[in-house]
């Protein structure tokens, strides 16, 4: 990581872990899920996910490199706090309102890495690249949304 290019290839790396991880965790949340709102847009963002991990493997290509994640300590951290909540949170709109806030902390931490690397792109000349990673943002943006509009809509009034 000596130049904006190398880091750039880590975060690409770092966000291809993180995905892999997200798309294991997600049908684990579909399940636990009691508002059939909640279980669709985990379900959904799956379909997405799987769509974000071809889309990196697209970038990597462009790179020249073969598609492998390097360990996110820092994914890794939000979906143990995930698990923990889905775990310990009793069944209901509570466990529900608990794993949005799991989900959106995924998003957000998403959200900054792809921003990050579509910014690094640009500035790289990597137009190709920061096309690919921004549609895959623009999807990320939806589905922090989505979970908003389910939490304050009524799930957080129902878990309290």
């Amino acid at each position: 990581m000596k130049d904006l290019e190398g880091l750039f290839k880590h975060f690409v790396k770092d966000i291809y872990y993180a995905e892999k991880q997200v798309l294991k965790t997600l049908p684990k949340m579909a399940r636990k899920a009691t508002s059939e709102d909640l279980r669709e847009a985990f379900e959904h963002h799956r379909e997405e996910t799987e769509g974000h991990i071809e889309t990196l493997e697209k970038v990597f290509e462009l790179l020249g490199l073969k598609p492998r994640g390097v360990t996110c300590e820092a994914i890794d951290g939000i979906l143990e706090e995930g698990k923990e909540i889905m775990e310990e949170a009793e069944a209901g709109e509570a466990r529900d309102a608990g794993m949005i806030a799991a989900a959106q902390a995924v998003e957000h931490y998403e959200i900054t890495r792809y921003g990050t690397m579509i910014s690094w792109a640009k500035t790289l000349g990597m137009t190709e690249a920061a096309d690919l990673l921004q549609k895959t943002l623009d999807q990320e943006y939806v589905a922090d949304d989505k979970l908003t509009q389910l939490a304050e809509g009524t799930l957080n009034r129902e878990a309290a």
